[in-house]
């Protein structure tokens, strides 16, 4: 029999012909007449060039080198049996000791980085996070398992790429306790443009929604300072009389004031209505079925929604 001949069916044959040791038995395990099983023992001898099981009295007994085969076979036949079994889709966080690669943008990382870090701590003490910066929202990171999972808006450039909702986002000002703007008879467009504004962009674009809102009233807002993320816009507000627009989750859980975040800064409705969006988790489908994997993204999902739960 050549190579490319054997029938691998013949492992799990010989795994129950050596455990057994009788032809009767195998046939039994295997649901199949003596007579068949007989044939499969024919075809096991003829493929190893061994009569692996030869009569002694009433019973058989293993050739040497059925011996010398049996605890490979066996493990051999473990393996394959494991392999075509259904995938375990169950996790043991406790046990799980691996490093997970999360993208993110800066706001992210310093807003709602601890409870995951937290939240993952308690249940996986064994499981490490590593951060990476989301300059872009390029897939190739994701196609090419640089990163596990990415946490934003949503890129246009690769449709395979797998998506969850996490929650909905949208932008609310910013400025410094006892700003001026806060004062009186509250923030109208006119009072809002006539301030001095910081923007966070990492391209170094200034044209944001609210910029288009104000035009249809006639009104330009004045920006002084771009910066790269919204915390620096944030840091910036904080400490003089600019004012910035930040994503609601900038500011911690309902935009409270008295929230860590939000210490020298006060909050205030934009004086126009302007869009929310989606900020969601994104993964390559080879990590689709992966259990660990599973479980941090319903970590993750888990983290946000109680953060900033659905409205």
């Amino acid at each position: 029999m050549h190579n490319s001949d054997v029938d691998l069916n013949l492992l799990l044959a010989l795994d129950i012909l050596l455990a057994e040791g009788s032809v009767t038995g195998a046939a039994r395990r295997l649901g199949l007449s003596a007579s068949a099983m007989s044939r499969t023992l024919a075809r096991l001898r003829s493929a190893i060039g061994d009569p692996l099981l030869v009569r002694a009295g009433r019973g058989l007994v293993p050739t040497p080198r059925a011996a010398e085969l049996r605890d490979r076979v066996h493990e051999l036949s473990r393996e394959a049996r494991a392999v075509l079994r259904p995938h375990n889709t169950q996790v043991d966080a406790a046990a799980l000791e691996m490093t997970f690669t999360i993208r993110v943008s800066e706001a992210f990382l310093e807003f709602l980085s601890g409870p995951v870090v937290t939240a993952v701590a308690q249940a996986a003490p064994g499981v490490r996070l590593r951060f990476a910066p989301k300059p872009d929202k390029d897939a190739r990171p994701l196609r090419e398992g640089l990163v596990d999972l990415e946490i934003g808006l949503l890129g246009t450039s690769a449709p395979e790429i797998r998506t969850q909702f996490l929650f909905h986002d949208r932008r609310v000002g910013v400025a410094r306790v006892g700003h001026p703007l806060l004062a009186g008879e509250g923030v109208t467009p006119e009072r809002y443009a006539a301030c001095r504004h910081v923007v966070a962009s990492r391209e170094g674009d200034v044209v944001e929604p609210i910029d288009g809102a104000l035009a249809t009233l006639g009104l330009r807002r004045a920006v002084m300072v771009i910066v790269p993320g919204y915390p620096d816009a944030m840091r910036i507000a904080r400490q003089s009389d600019l004012v910035a627009l930040v994503p609601r989750s900038c500011l911690g859980n309902a935009m409270a004031n008295d929230h860590p975040a939000m210490s020298g800064l006060a909050s205030f409705e934009p004086p126009l209505p302007l869009p929310s969006f989606r900020i969601s988790a994104m993964w390559h489908p080879r990590m689709d079925a992966d259990p660990a994997h599973r479980w941090l993204r319903n970590m993750v999902m888990s983290v946000c929604r109680t953060a900033y739960p659905p409205r």
